[in-house]
């Protein structure tokens, strides 16, 4: 008892801060290592003296409700076992993000936000996170898809792709996103498939919450996944805007569903996922605008504002949690 004690104390008040500080250093070196950055601060210090302030003001004002949106998907998905207040929510999405911004494909959000939750409910919010990614996913897909269709002329023309791949693509893109949406919709026979897998097993209590998920629940997240999509797209509109970069809605619309598509199939990192955000938004926007300093630094920007400012913020709250709040953690 004494020595589980023990090593519950190093890991609330020695691993603790040990890892905030490799947090803050992660984020830190990555800052210090893009190279628009700089230029990006001073569009902005040169906004702030016109008209113009308002696009960059009404984009730092949608970083809440894009990860507010996030934070009452995360609260409607773990309501069947735990109801955790908004603001606890809020707060446990922003420790995720400190974390995922430096695992592969953003997996640490999982181990951020659990945190948050009490003893024995831990572990079982795994899952069901995952279901919350999943719609998400799936609102990223048929967008992009869509966007795919629309802009196949262009595409063929500036030849990114030949007819033959292109058809391919489609294809590939159609038959995913089916499989993926008929899943999606069978996630509590999903559950219970694997709770009579793991009906003998200690694993059986991380997949029960599956069950959980009525239809009525996983059109909500799919809504809420939509919304949070258009605060996405709102937030590049503005800043292409802030940035001189003069397109039509509709070409904005298609060209940022499939940046959003490419990135979501592409393993990354997203510290470093601006470099390859911002070269396949110069592809695809300078097919439309000459602007590419502009397109640029609206990647820089998106990036600094939807990752890094949550990030700092999460790993700062991540440093007042204690690890272990109790004798009875799963």
């Amino acid at each position: 008892m004494q020595r589980n004690k023990n090593i519950k104390i190093f890991i609330n008040y020695f691993l603790g801060p040990i890892l905030f500080l490799w947090l803050a250093f992660s984020i830190y070196r990555q800052i210090e290592a893009q190279p628009q950055l700089e230029a990006s601060w001073l569009h902005i210090k040169q906004a702030i003296k016109s008209y113009r302030l308002w696009y960059l003001l009404a984009a730092v004002v949608l970083i809440f409700f894009n990860w507010a949106i996030e934070a009452w998907k995360w609260k409607l998905s773990i309501a069947s076992f735990y109801d955790v207040g908004f603001w606890s929510a809020f707060k446990a999405i922003l420790c995720g993000v400190s974390f995922s911004v430096t695992t592969p494909n953003r997996v640490g959000e999982y181990f951020g936000r659990m945190r948050y939750l009490p003893d024995g409910s831990r572990l079982k919010s795994i899952s069901v996170t995952l279901v919350g990614s999943w719609s998400q996913l799936l609102v990223t897909v048929f967008t992009g898809m869509i966007a795919f269709i629309f802009l196949k002329a262009d595409l063929l023309k500036a030849q990114y792709v030949s007819e033959v791949f292109y058809e391919f693509i489609l294809f590939s893109i159609f038959a995913g996103g089916l499989t993926l949406t008929l899943l999606y919709f069978q996630t509590a026979f999903i559950g219970k498939l694997l709770e009579k897998w793991l009906q003998q097993t200690r694993f059986l209590y991380l997949v029960q919450t599956l069950g959980t998920f009525e239809i009525q629940l996983l059109i909500k997240l799919l809504l809420l996944s939509f919304l949070r999509y258009l605060v996405f797209v709102s937030q590049y509109y503005l800043l292409f805007a802030l940035f001189g970069v003069l397109v039509p809605v509709t070409i904005v619309w298609n060209v940022l569903a499939l940046l959003f598509l490419t990135l979501a199939v592409i393993p990354s990192i997203s510290l470093v996922e601006v470099g390859l955000r911002g070269e396949i938004s110069l592809q695809l926007m300078g097919l439309y605008s000459a602007n590419s300093l502009g397109v640029g630094l609206t990647s820089v920007t998106i990036w600094f504002l939807n990752l890094v400012l949550p990030a700092i913020i999460g790993s700062i709250l991540f440093l007042g949690i204690k690890l272990f709040k109790g004798e009875n953690e799963v």
